[in-house]
C-alpha cells in the first residue's frame, strides 16, 4: 500500500469526523457578551460616580463587584456555561481571572479547605500573580535607587 494513499485517506477520514467550527458566530457571541460584561462595568462606574466616588475608587468597586459576581457564578457552574458560549468574550476582562482563581479551588473542593482549596486555588493564575508581584517590586527598587540619586524621570 502506498503510504501517501494512505495519509490521502487519513486526511479525508479526518475532515469527515472533525466539524467546521462556526468561526462568524463565534466572533458575534464573544464581542455581544465581553461587550455587555464591559457595559455593565461601565454603568457601575457611572452610577459611583454619580454617588460621589472618584474615578479611581468607582475602578477598585468595579473590579470586587465584577470578581465578586464571577466568583459566585463560577460557584454555581453558570460561568463556565457563559464561557462555553462566549468564549474569550467572557475570559477576557477581570472575569476571566475571577474564573480562573475559583474553578480550581472548586474542583479540589472534596480534598478539604486547606489541602484542597487553599492549595490549587492559585494553580492557574498563581504564576501569573507572582510574576507581577515580583516585576513590581524590582521596577519599584530600580525606581527607589534611581529616585534617590536625583535622577529624574520625564
Amino acid at each position: 500500500m502506498d503510504p501517501l494513499e494512505t495519509k490521502k485517506d487519513y486526511q479525508e477520514y479526518v475532515d469527515k469526523k472533525s466539524p467546521n467550527s462556526p468561526i462568524l458566530k463565534n466572533c458575534f457571541n464573544a464581542f455581544w457578551v465581553g461587550g455587555l460584561i464591559c457595559s455593565i462595568g461601565q454603568i457601575i462606574i457611572s452610577y459611583c460616580k454619580y454617588r460621589g466616588c472618584d474615578a479611581e475608587m468607582a475602578g477598585t468597586i468595579v473590579s470586587i463587584i465584577l470578581i465578586g459576581i464571577t466568583a459566585f457564578l463560577t460557584g454555581l457552574n453558570l460561568f463556565n456555561k457563559i464561557g462555553k458560549f462566549a468564549g474569550a468574550g467572557s475570559l477576557v476582562p477581570i472575569t476571566g481571572f475571577a474564573n480562573s482563581i475559583v474553578s480550581p479551588a472548586m474542583e479540589y473542593k472534596s480534598e478539604g479547605y486547606v489541602m484542597g482549596v487553599g492549595a490549587k486555588m492559585f494553580t492557574i493564575a498563581g504564576p501569573v500573580l507572582v510574576f507581577g508581584i515580583s516585576a513590581s517590586i524590582l521596577v519599584g527598587i530600580i525606581f527607589l535607587i534611581f529616585n534617590t540619586q536625583a535622577i529624574t524621570f520625564i
